[in-house]
């Protein structure tokens, strides 16, 4: 009896979290978004200027899966762009901090 009742409480929370995941997308593009205007703001050099053209790209391919998304696989690949942006704006970063 326990064991159908937790089957049943894991059952509901996976068919939340599910839909939950389109509504993710516009958070962590945000998030890449900030992060790259953070890079920007830094020192830019030679090695951290291509990887914010990097990010950039990324968070824009990023917004065309979420705007043009069908399945949940195409919002995954949302949320997976954006945050290998923030990885790209992340090391600028630190390349840019002497």
């Amino acid at each position: 009896m326990k064991t159908r009742v937790v089957m049943a409480a894991l059952a509901v929370v996976l068919m939340l979290t599910a839909p939950a995941l389109a509504f993710t997308c516009p958070v962590v593009i945000k998030q890449a978004e900030d992060l790259i205007r953070k890079a920007e703001a830094t020192k830019t050099n030679a090695e951290s200027k291509p990887l914010i053209d990097e990010a950039k790209k990324l968070v824009a391919e990023a917004k065309t899966h979420h705007e043009t998304a069908k399945t949940k696989k195409d919002h995954g690949d949302a949320i997976r762009k954006a945050k290998t942006a923030m990885a790209y704006a992340e090391e600028a970063i630190t390349l840019a901090t002497p």
